[in-house]
């Protein structure tokens, strides 16, 4: 029978408003299923990947980026360094804390301690598709010493006694990202201190109560490598283990059911092998059509400046269901704050559109009085391509940051210039040099608490330009 659905929108791609409700296995044509496999994968990406990532640092105690298990907070008194391979794009300006929420059985409470004004301090909750849902920190909380609820889905209570806010996750996992401001590396002791200070229990044992029964054990099946995340039809199998912890949610019901005509969906069995060979092909195919599209989001949106990094991270509501936005925010930079937390202009070609490269010269130019304005502190980092993780070089610097002003040094006007290029500028510029790899790289800049003139647009981030 037919079943009328509502225009979804996938970006650009508006999705059938009418369909023939079937079985993947039935009257599917080829086109029909190369269709849905591009939209799942473009739908999916952020949790597969996502996935990839939490199963290293919570699940698989043998990787060497793992963590500690779920609901044990894990803090790492240092910053990151090309060795941490796990998550693409990572800061090297604050300390991380990790840690991996299993909210099936009950609730957690996170205390912070006081941290000073003038340190910047954040928790980021993510849940499974990669919306950041809530905030705690100097920015959306403040200073001061609090303990907050985090619940799941399925939690009914109401706000016990002594705690600060209760925040919801629409997920039944989620992650929180907590970044601690590291002034220089004498100053690690203290982020210690602070990280000492951060404390994670169970809803029971902060009010003291026996523990409900716990939920039941998980078989995390292994992830995909984030190469064969771009080509392997597992993709989608790996896609509906992660959906049966995300409740559906009432915009995306007739999404769903799309899906399900090519068996992709929490409780469904997708396996490549049992389709007829047309069909095998329409998938891998779909797979290549969700890259194609994502390269010319970036292309004519990205690179362009129609569309800001800035939009790609947020809230469900803040991203109105623009899947391709979601997963241009999961390759190019997975787990991005949103805009009012941090701004990230992002340089991946120079002022002729050029790609930048190693081979290039290239200086970014701040005009006197025209730094980043923010309440916290700014960086440039710069990152190798195709792995979009940070460059190893002799300096060991890979980024400029505020807490460096004092170190850098003013053009003779007052305005401040960096380099980027492979060579050593020379003894005069050393201190502004960012080093870069002789191929093609891409840079980041951060904007921790920006400030009005940064979120409205009257501040502008400068052009890189290529130095002939």
């Amino acid at each position: 029978m037919l079943k009328r659905r509502s225009l979804l929108m996938l970006g650009a791609l508006a999705l059938p408003a009418l369909r023939v409700a079937r079985a993947a296995d039935a009257s599917l044509s080829a086109d029909e299923a190369r269709a849905i496999a591009k939209d799942a994968y473009i739908y999916g990406f952020p949790l597969v990947d996502s996935y990839r990532v939490q199963y290293s640092y919570f699940v698989d105690r043998g990787n060497p980026e793992y963590k500690s298990g779920w609901n044990t907070l894990n803090n790492t008194a240092r910053v990151y360094t090309p060795e941490d391979k796990a998550i693409q794009t990572p800061n090297s300006d604050t300390p991380y804390s990790f840690l991996g929420a299993d909210l099936r059985a009950e609730p957690l409470v996170l205390t912070v301690p006081a941290v000073e004004k003038e340190r910047y301090y954040s928790l980021q909750f993510i849940d499974m598709y990669t919306f950041n849902f809530a905030y705690v920190g100097s920015r959306a909380t403040g200073g001061e010493a609090g303990s907050y609820l985090l619940a799941g889905p399925g939690w009914k209570g109401e706000t016990p006694p002594g705690i600060k806010a209760v925040i919801r996750s629409e997920t039944e996992f989620a992650f929180v990202l907590y970044r601690t401001q590291m002034f220089n590396p004498a100053d690690i002791e203290n982020v210690k201190k602070i990280q000492a200070g951060y404390k994670v229990e169970p809803l029971s044992t902060f009010l003291g109560q026996a523990a409900p029964a716990p939920a039941p054990a998980v078989d995390f099946i292994a992830p995909l490598s984030a190469a064969d995340e771009k080509t392997s039809p597992d993709f989608y199998k790996v896609l509906n283990f992660i959906l049966q912890f995300c409740p559906t949610h009432p915009s995306e019901t007739a999404l769903m059911e799309r899906f399900a005509d090519l068996n992709i969906g929490s409780g469904k069995t997708f396996d490549i092998k049992a389709f007829p060979s047309d069909i095998q092909k329409a998938v891998t195919d779909g797979m290549a059509d969700a890259w194609a599209a994502f390269k010319e989001h970036k292309e004519t949106e990205i690179d362009t400046g129609k569309a800001s990094s800035a939009d790609a991270f947020g809230t469900r509501e803040f991203l109105k269901n623009d899947y391709m936005q979601r997963m241009s925010g999961a390759v190019l930079g997975i787990y991005g704050n949103s805009k009012d937390e941090a701004l990230y202009p992002v340089y991946f070609v120079d002022d002729q559109k050029k790609p930048l490269t190693g081979s290039g010269h290239y200086t970014l130019r701040f005009e006197p009085g025209q730094l980043p304005p923010v309440n916290a502190f700014w960086s440039l980092t710069l990152y190798e391509l195709p792995s979009s993780l940070l460059y190893a070089n002799p300096l060991n610097r890979y980024l400029i940051n505020s807490p460096m002003l004092p170190n850098l040094k003013k053009d003779t006007d007052g305005g401040l210039t960096l380099y980027i290029q492979n060579e050593n500028p020379g003894p005069d510029k050393e201190a502004n040099w960012l080093p870069a790899p002789t191929g093609p790289f891409f840079t980041a800049m951060r904007l921790y608490w920006p400030k009005p003139d940064a979120l409205d647009g009257k501040w502008k981030a400068p052009p890189m330009q290529r130095v002939n």
